[in-house]
């Protein structure tokens, strides 16, 4: 007579054995980097343990890029490590090719001038200038706006690749379309704390952002659709802060842009 233990042990090797190592490790690794972002990676952590490491002025702007910066170490850069040198992925198997590029570039080209007309008008609300930059010397120094907005880039980077590119590609082999809506589910998740018609539209969102780039073969088209909507708001933002431009015509435009000077 076989032992229950036995038995739901041989159950479970035969489980363990039947897995693909890649799709398994993938997801339980996505949910490791969260975890070290939302720890590690958090501007409270920053504050409580480095901030000797900058001058008092730069203390803010560190706090920042170390959010950014994680996140694009987090989500970017150990995934895809992770995905070469333990699986042997090549860049266009991980999702970092150019893919359809061309696709890619109509779309983009098609829709960011949407997202500039947009967020042109949602930066005339007194809330929304109250906001962004987050940052808020980046809106009165165009050298701390730049620096500031290359880190938010390397932070969308990282943020796109673990769910448009790590997620999506590294379990693709073995859940085919299906990965679109796997790759969403976490991405809405970490919405729950918007308000809900965004936490709502995140969920469409994510679908339509994993779509795309299954159909473009190559995660670089999620980040200019998805970080062009932040930093076209902190640029109109900023714009306006510094010359109190107001109204959304050609004379509010002009005066916004004198700004640049």
């Amino acid at each position: 007579m076989r032992s229950p233990l036995r038995d739901e042990w041989t159950r479970l090797r035969t489980a363990l054995h039947s897995l693909d190592p890649q799709t398994a490790f993938v997801l339980t690794f996505a949910a490791v980097m969260v975890v070290l972002q939302f720890t590690l990676g958090g501007r409270a952590f920053f504050r409580e343990h480095l901030t000797w490491m900058l001058p008092a002025a730069w203390e803010g702007l560190g706090a920042w890029g170390w959010w950014f910066g994680t996140q694009g170490l987090f989500g970017f850069v150990l995934p895809a490590v992770a995905l070469s040198v333990l699986f042997s992925n090549t860049p266009k198997q991980m999702g970092l090719g150019l893919g359809e590029w061309r696709l890619a570039s109509l779309i983009a080209a098609l829709y960011l001038p949407l997202v500039a007309v947009g967020t042109w008008v949602l930066s005339d609300g007194a809330a929304f200038q109250q906001q962004y930059p987050h940052h808020r010397p980046a809106a009165e120094h165009w050298g701390i706006f730049l620096l500031y907005e290359a880190l938010f880039l390397f932070y969308w980077v990282g943020w796109e690749y673990l769910w448009r590119g790590f997620v999506l590609f590294g379990t693709a082999s073995t859940l085919g379309l299906y990965a679109i809506f796997v790759q969403a589910l976490p991405f809405a998740a970490l919405h729950v704390t918007k308000p809900w018609p965004e936490a709502l539209l995140s969920i469409v969102g994510g679908i339509a952002l994993g779509a795309l780039v299954w159909r473009c073969r190559s995660f670089w088209i999620a980040v200019p659709i998805h970080a062009a909507q932040m930093m076209l708001l902190d640029f109109w933002s900023a714009l306006r802060i510094r010359t109190g431009a107001s109204g959304w015509g050609l004379e509010a435009l002009g005066q916004a842009l004198g700004g640049l000077g």
